[in-house]
């Protein structure tokens, strides 16, 4: 009886580990991925295995165009006039790799 309960308890102990080790990529992302804590691939749009223990997601990257947006900050121009300057950038990441 116990030797069955253990063999259920290792059975679902297995499915969940390669169940957790499946990946889906969405569009507009990429996930960089390391094998033993090097750099290994960046993976794209679609359904990916991971091996278990040796190889880890490292980062999930949008590739979607973001926006910084910047406190006003005072600033004085050439001829000692104060105003206010507000920034705003917008970058998009090209490469996940890097």
């Amino acid at each position: 009886m116990i030797g069955k309960i253990a063999v259920i308890v290792l059975i679902l102990l297995v499915l969940v580990v390669l169940i957790s080790n499946i990946h889906v990529v969405q569009q507009s992302r990429a996930y960089v991925v390391e094998r033993l804590g090097a750099f290994h691939a960046v993976w794209n749009v679609g359904l990916h295995f991971k091996i278990p223990f040796i190889m880890r997601v490292a980062k999930k990257v949008s590739l979607k165009e973001q926006v910084a947006d910047f406190a006003p900050q005072p600033v004085i121009t050439k001829d000692n006039v104060t105003m206010q300057i507000d920034t705003v950038i917008y970058f998009q990441i090209t490469d996940p790799k890097l």
